[in-house]
């Protein structure tokens, strides 16, 4: 095959794929706090990779998008400097790096790990504007007997429900306000139906989703592509 059949103008080629009534998937590659325009800069990447992106990187029309589908973990991870309002520096911290592989994929470094943090996924929320969630890595809390959740910030008083303070300074001020749950013991990686979740899973996802007020339609149970089920 000549190189230049390779090559097309992405414009045009997504213009008529999506007139002619065809279903285009664009997966981000890195977090809404990276963002180079609403991350915590400076500790953030090069481009856009908030919804944003698929428009001024792709070149589709903003009103050609029809679902917003957010990944968040089942806990909370950075790779790289910056404050980090829920990071664990003890024993579970490191648990969760050691179950959940938190390690770069291309530099092997490894991510700072902390409780799931509820604040930045609001404020991604109101960013992106999510249809829904996928909770993944839900695996990697088995074991631990009492998860806490992030549920807003507190700052000179002041309490944030998804909002970022406007400096590093301020979000290294911030006071972080968890609620608690029960964990479980039985490891879940295999399951991929809600019903057969232990209870205390069922209610970690069901407390998660009225806090936020998303639905959470996809939870990952395990590294494996098939565990991954549907609710």
């Amino acid at each position: 095959m000549r190189k230049e059949r390779m090559f097309v103008d992405s414009i045009d080629y997504l213009a008529s794929t999506l007139k002619a009534g065809k279903r285009v998937i664009a997966e981000g590659a890195n977090a809404t706090m990276l963002d180079m325009d609403f991350g915590t800069y400076p500790y953030i990447t090069s481009s856009s990779t908030t919804v944003g992106g698929v428009c001024t990187g792709l070149g589709v029309p903003p009103g050609a998008v029809e679902t917003t589908i957010g990944i968040m973990k089942a806990y909370t991870t950075r790779v790289g400097g910056g404050p980090f309002p829920t990071e664990l520096t003890d024993e579970v911290g490191a648990r969760l790096q050691k179950v959940g592989h938190e390690f770069g994929a291309t530099t092997g470094r490894p991510r700072r790990c902390g409780w799931l943090d509820l604040n930045v996924v609001k404020y991604s929320h109101k960013i992106n504007g999510l249809t829904s969630i996928n909770m993944t890595k839900l695996d990697v809390l088995s074991g631990i007997k009492k998860i806490k959740v992030a549920v807003n910030y507190e700052l000179d008083g002041r309490v944030l429900e998804g909002s970022m303070p406007a400096s590093l300074d301020d979000l290294a001020r911030c006071k972080t306000n968890y609620i608690e749950l029960d964990g479980w013991d039985e490891d879940i990686s295999d399951i991929v139906d809600f019903a057969k979740l232990p209870k205390n899973a069922q209610n970690y996802i069901t407390s998660i989703e009225k806090l936020l007020d998303i639905p959470i339609t996809w939870v990952g149970t395990g590294p494996k592509r098939e565990a991954m089920f549907v609710r």
